[in-house]
């Protein structure tokens, strides 16, 4: 994950990299994420997500399908940029 101190309630922008291409239809089960097949065979499910909660569920589902996870990265979400101390 990245370096980035979020709250356990603070909504951020997450990018999962799993090994394997998912079809589209998987975006319903991970909750709205984006899913995006990438040349090199993998996906990465991207979007806002909640909370840390909200992040390990989606983690759980990763598991859940048997996919290899490669990464989870996180970034403050838009609205969040830029409001918190310097």
């Amino acid at each position: 994950m990245s370096r980035h101190r979020l709250g356990p309630h603070t909504p951020a922008h997450y990018e999962i990299r799993i090994e394997r291409h998912l079809d589209e239809h998987w975006s319903t089960w991970f909750d709205g994420l984006t899913l995006v097949r990438e040349n090199d065979g993998t996906t990465t499910l991207h979007g806002v997500v909640a909370d840390q909660a909200e992040l390990h569920g989606l983690l759980a589902k990763v598991r859940d399908i048997g996919a290899t996870l490669i990464s989870v990265t996180s970034a403050e979400a838009p609205d969040q940029v830029g409001d918190g101390p310097a």
